[in-house]
């Protein structure tokens, strides 16, 4: 993502000898454009064209929370219809008297603290949806006719530590992937660990197998999923996990082969407080059966983590009155 910003600031301090195509070709990589709705050859070099010095300011800006390692977006308004873009959804009551107010292209940096750098002021209605597409809950990035919104995250993603290559972790690696967590699937077998089974994931193949995991070091932080095919290695890949400085950890399994694990480890020196902190079984129950629906409720464990851990209670109350009212 940085060396993208510095593509685009480099092109922009050229002024004239950037050419329109160089532009896109920068904005398209930025915001991943390819494929979306409305996007439009024409859109794209209207919306490169748009572009200017004035937008250095805020790229820089993104570049130094990258750095700072900061919560915070780079984001974008796509005009496709500059009047329909400044008509109100009726749904609003008139909630925002301006609309859109101009119907241009804006590139903006937004923060989880809300610091927002612009190089021009926006309306009411505009912030509210610089708001919705990056803090969340982007649910509304077309919510009015005419224009859509797009938002990159400059923060790190979190590690999910996938042990074990069996079915639900198939599902779980995708759905986790497309949720914002960067993730990685352990086995010891190419037979269950291979690009057709974990397209686009990190995969990494444990040399002597689960025995030596030991030799395998993650991030502090991450999210660690033991998985492992028949739960032949949740003894190994728990006693691994522990020792690392994750913030969550979660097992399959069911209360009676739980209990075996737990007297293997307790001989191994694991204490009762150590094997309380692994969330077993893992997800949220809601009587998933299949792999899929397993997935699901591992992954809407790791979103509500996630979320619990990024914000203070006093702002989780604030979010659910915002959408479910007081």
């Amino acid at each position: 993502m940085k060396d993208r910003i510095n593509t685009l600031i480099a092109l922009l301090s050229q002024k004239q000898s950037a050419t329109l195509a160089q532009k896109a070709q920068a904005l398209t990589a930025l915001f991943d454009l390819e494929g979306r709705a409305h996007m439009s050859q024409s859109l794209l070099e209207s919306s490169a064209a748009a572009l200017s010095e004035r937008d250095i300011p805020t790229l820089k800006r993104a570049r130094m929370a990258i750095d700072a390692g900061e919560l915070a977006w780079l984001g974008a308004k796509f005009v496709y219809d500059k009047a329909l873009a400044c008509i109100n959804n009726p749904l609003d009551k008139g909630s925002y008297k301006l609309g859109s107010a101009d119907g241009q292209f804006l590139l903006f940096f937004y923060t989880d603290a809300r610091e927002f750098l612009a190089p021009r002021a926006v309306s009411e209605r505009d912030m509210f949806q610089i708001k919705d597409i990056t803090r969340g809950p982007h649910m509304h990035p077309e919510q009015f006719r005419g224009l859509w919104w797009v938002s990159t995250p400059l923060h790190t993603q979190q590690q999910l530590i996938v042990l074990g290559a069996c079915d639900v972790a198939c599902a779980l690696a995708r759905y986790a992937s497309e949720v914002g967590f960067s993730v990685s699937v352990v086995d010891e077998d190419t037979a269950f660990l291979n690009e057709l089974r974990f397209p686009r994931v990190n995969k990494i193949l444990l040399d002597g197998g689960f025995k030596n995991i030991d030799a395998l070091h993650v991030p502090d932080g991450a999210y660690i999923a033991v998985l492992t095919r028949g739960h032949t290695f949740d003894v190994e890949a728990c006693a691994w996990a522990l020792k690392q400085h994750a913030c969550y950890i979660g097992m399959m399994g069911c209360a009676h082969k739980n209990a075996d694990v737990y007297q293997q480890l307790a001989n191994m020196g694991v204490t009762p407080d150590q094997w309380a902190s692994i969330k077993r079984p893992i997800g949220l129950k809601f009587g998933a059966k299949t792999a899929e629906e397993l997935a699901v409720s591992i992954v809407a464990e790791l979103i509500d983590t996630r979320y619990k851990r990024r914000y203070s209670h006093a702002e989780q109350l604030e979010h659910d009155k915002s959408l479910y009212g007081a």
